[in-house]
């Protein structure tokens, strides 16, 4: 009886870890929508750069030419998407900061934003090589990364969550506060920079041995390639596997190569192409898919979000606005993607075609590419990228409909219902009082942040909370998702009432 009941208490507080974890993941991706949603708009500013200016992408080499009025538009064009989609980390570090934080107070994003300068000053090749005394290795000219981005900002959050209300002594008082969470934010993220110094050019030259190993395998190897590709797009080290299958570190620079017309016809380009059918339909259809599965209500508020990305996508062959959309909130969907990829990619390969790309496996690249002499079967890009948007379509909206999926659109929260819910008290004072009182007082509160139309809260003890209290301040309703999270549905009047308990807090 005692084992079978250590095996339940066992198995519940794995099931408990995996939900926290799950929750702190959905609250990453959550927090990332800020700065996805900058990202399309920047990503066709680029491709419609790209129509203008073909040579800006592919070079004279390929037989474009610069110069005119439509090359110097189509550049300023390209130069003003790129100041975006080419500091990613920058907007993740800022906007991870601020979603991760308890009342997203501009105070994180300026911890986040230390981190990431720390980050990327002291591990740049440059200072490496200075402090080191000989060469840095190559994964330090890839240290400008998501991952690194999306760790600033949660070393940004954490340390502005745990420091904000800090009381230093009178000599220091100056320093107490929100004041203090940078410093602290700057000595934090100094240790992580030690650790990242040892641990991620190991991680990066191990990718890149993986790399060269599955080099010789053809389509096989190509699909493994494509699938690892996908799959560490959230850690940044896909970087690792590029380098050795488009550039000259192995000896294949697919890239080169196949614009310069300097490779072999039949063999060059065949780590490229395998992109262009997920990036062109594939993953536009994912969009799709997450549209038609939103909650009715909601459908409106990610349509925006899902088109552009999608638009994105299909000409630019810039997917990180969809993939970062969901990576978090449902990892599993993000397996299956990466699953769909490698699979579409080992097949595309094999029928046989071949294209390039300079920038990403959009419309536009396929379309450029297309005239070069090493492209084979370019047309069969269309009907393979149909087939490839269909399987995404179907296998995307069932997975989520199957496992209810938090994808853009299905967050939990009825907030067309909640938005029309009255507050029976408006003095805010009070019934932030009552409520807190409700909770078990503020040392069972561990952290305060609200939505739309919900308080939402993190507690110590849940045999604490009273929910008749509770509602006796004259809310709509408490909810509790788990042991340790209770949510009270207020209506549209929630920040008021949030920032009254701040106070009490």
């Amino acid at each position: 009886m005692n084992k079978t009941s250590s095996v339940a208490r066992a198995g519940q507080k794995k099931k408990g870890a995996f939900l926290i974890m799950m929750k702190y993941l959905q609250k990453l991706g959550k927090s990332l929508m800020l700065p996805v949603a900058c990202l399309p708009v920047c990503g066709i500013l680029m491709g419609i750069g790209y129509i203008l200016a073909p040579a800006a992408m592919a070079g004279e080499v390929a037989g474009f030419t610069a110069g005119g009025f439509a090359y110097t538009l189509g550049l300023f064009m390209i130069k003003a998407g790129g100041a975006l989609i080419d500091n990613m980390a920058w907007l993740f570090a800022i906007g991870v900061a601020i979603g991760m934080s308890d009342d997203n107070d501009g105070t994180a994003a300026l911890a986040g934003l230390v981190a990431m300068l720390l980050f990327q000053n002291l591990l740049s090749s440059g200072v490496v090589s200075a402090l080191t005394g000989k060469e840095a290795a190559a994964a330090f000219g890839k240290i400008n990364n998501q991952f690194i981005g999306i760790l600033a900002g949660i070393i940004g959050a954490v340390c502005y969550n745990k420091f904000k209300n800090t009381k230093l002594p009178d000599a220091l008082s100056f320093f107490s506060g929100k004041r203090a969470v940078a410093i602290v934010t700057a000595l934090v993220s100094l240790v992580f920079t030690g650790i990242l110094f040892f641990v991620w050019p190991v991680l990066y030259g191990a990718l890149v041995a993986v790399g060269e190993a599955i080099s010789g395998l053809g389509p096989i190897g190509v699909g493994i390639y494509t699938f690892l590709n996908r799959l560490l797009i959230p850690v940044g080290l896909h970087h690792a596997l590029n380098s050795v299958f488009w550039f000259d570190v192995a000896g294949i620079n697919d890239l080169g190569n196949f614009w310069g017309n300097t490779g072999t016809f039949g063999q060059t380009g065949m780590y490229m192409t395998g992109f262009f059918p997920f990036m062109m339909l594939g993953l536009p259809a994912a969009c799709l898919a997450m549209y038609h599965t939103a909650k009715d209500n909601k459908k409106k508020m990610v349509f925006g979000l899902l088109a552009s990305a999608a638009f994105c996508s299909f000409f630019t062959g810039v997917t990180e606005p969809i993939e970062f959309s969901f990576m978090f909130l449902a990892p599993g969907l993000y397996l299956v993607h990466a699953l769909l990829a490698g699979i579409t990619a080992a097949i595309t390969v094999a029928l046989p075609v071949r294209l390039g790309f300079s920038f990403s496996g959009g419309a536009i690249d396929a379309v450029l590419s297309s005239f070069l002499p090493l492209a084979e079967n370019p047309w069969l890009i269309i009907p393979i990228a149909v087939v490839v948007g269909i399987i995404y379509y179907v296998v995307f909206r069932f997975v989520i409909t199957k496992f209810n999926l938090k994808t853009p659109g299905r967050e939990d929260d009825d907030l067309e219902a909640e938005k029309k819910v009255t507050l029976a008290n408006d003095d805010f004072t009070t019934v932030a009082k009552i409520v807190l009182e409700g909770l078990g007082g503020k040392e069972n509160v561990k952290s305060l942040d609200n939505c739309i139309t919900r308080l939402r809260l993190e507690i110590k003890d849940y045999t604490k909370v009273d929910d008749k209290k509770i509602k006796s301040a004259g809310v709509a309703g408490v909810i509790r998702p788990s042991k340790t999270s209770v949510q009270v549905i207020v209506g549209t009047k929630v920040q008021f009432v949030a920032d009254e308990m701040k106070k009490l807090l």
